[in-house]
C-alpha cells in the first residue's frame, strides 16, 4: 500500500509517495521552501501543491514541528504562532480534498525508524532526536510511541536546548563540529539522566553528516544515525496515514 507523506520543517516542506510496507519512497521527493511567514494558510497552500504534484487522491500524512493532539496543533516553536490552536487536520483535508493525518514531526520519524530503521525490534527505551531548525524528540518504549515529548525545549544553562544545540544554532553561530558536538553532548547527557535509554537515534538533516560529529560524542548510551536519514519524517507520516 502507498500513502503520501509530507514533512513540514522550519526551512522546507517536502513530500513523496511511500510504500508503507518497506518504508521506501516510490517517487523522487519534492521540496518547497517553507513560506515566510509560515502562516497556516500559506503552509496549507504548499501542502496542497505537493499533493497536486503527485496527482494524489489517497491517504496523506503530514508532520508538524510542534505538539499535535487529535489533529490540532498546540505549539509552534519554529513556525508562525498563528498555528497554536489550529485544526490542522481539518485545514489540510479541506485544501487537498483527501483524508489527512497530522502528527508531530519527530514522532513521525520515530514511527518510521521502528518500522523500517534503527529502532526495529529494539526493546526498552529508545530515543530518537532530530537536529534541524530546532530539536525534535520521539520517545519509544518497546516499539510503542509516547507522543509529543518535545524534549528540544528542555532547559540547559538557562536556555532551551534547541537554542544551543540544534543544527540551526551550529550554522548561526558558525560553530566547528567539535564545538557543536560539545553542546550536543551536554544535551544528550541531560536526556540520558532523565530517561536512561538503551539507544539514541540521531535524525534530521544533520544525520547525513553523522561521521562529522558522532565519533566526538562520549556518552554511555549507544548512538547511531537514523537509517532513513532525513526522509524518516516523510516515511513516518505516510505510515501514520494508513493506521489512523
Amino acid at each position: 500500500m502507498e500513502a503520501l507523506g509530507i514533512d513540514i520543517g522550519g526551512s522546507g516542506i517536502k513530500g513523496a509517495p511511500v510504500d508503507v510496507a518497506t518504508g521506501r519512497l516510490t517517487q523522487e521527493r519534492l521540496r518547497i521552501p517553507t513560506p515566510v511567514p509560515s502562516s497556516p494558510e500559506a503552509v496549507a497552500e504548499v501542502v496542497a501543491k505537493i499533493t497536486k504534484n503527485f496527482a494524489w487522491n489517497g491517504p496523506v500524512g503530514v508532520t508538524f514541528p510542534g505538539i499535535v493532539v487529535d489533529g490540532v496543533t498546540r505549539s509552534a516553536a519554529n513556525v508562525d504562532k498563528r498555528w497554536i490552536g489550529t485544526d490542522a487536520r481539518k485545514l489540510f483535508t479541506g485544501v487537498t480534498g483527501v483524508p489527512v493525518t497530522v502528527l508531530n514531526d519527530a514522532d513521525a520519524a520515530g514511527l518510521a525508524e521502528v518500522a523500517a530503521g534503527a529502532a526495529k525490534d529494539r526493546p526498552g527505551v529508545v530515543m530518537l532526536l532530530t537536529f534541524g531548525t530546532g530539536i525534535g524528540s520521539a520517545l519509544l518504549v518497546d516499539g510503542k510511541l509516547v507522543p509529543n515529548t518535545e524534549l528540544g525545549h528542555l532547559e540547559i544553562r538557562g536556555k532551551e536546548a534547541e537554542k544551543r544545540a540544534s543544527d540551526h544554532a551550529r550554522e548561526a553561530h558558525d560553530l566547528s563540529w567539535e564545538e557543536w558536538a560539545g553542546k550536543v553532548q551536554e544535551y544528550l547527557e541531560h536526556v540520558e539522566a532523565l530517561f536512561s535509554p538503551s539507544l539514541f537515534i540521531i535524525g534530521g538533516g544533520v544525520s547525513k553528516k553523522a561521521d562529522k560529529f558522532l565519533p566526538l560524542l562520549k556518552i554511555r548510551t549507544p548512538i547511531v544515525p537514523a537509517t532513513l536519514r532525513n526522509e524518516a519524517g516523510i516515511v513516518g507520516a505516510a505510515m501514520a496515514a494508513t493506521k489512523m
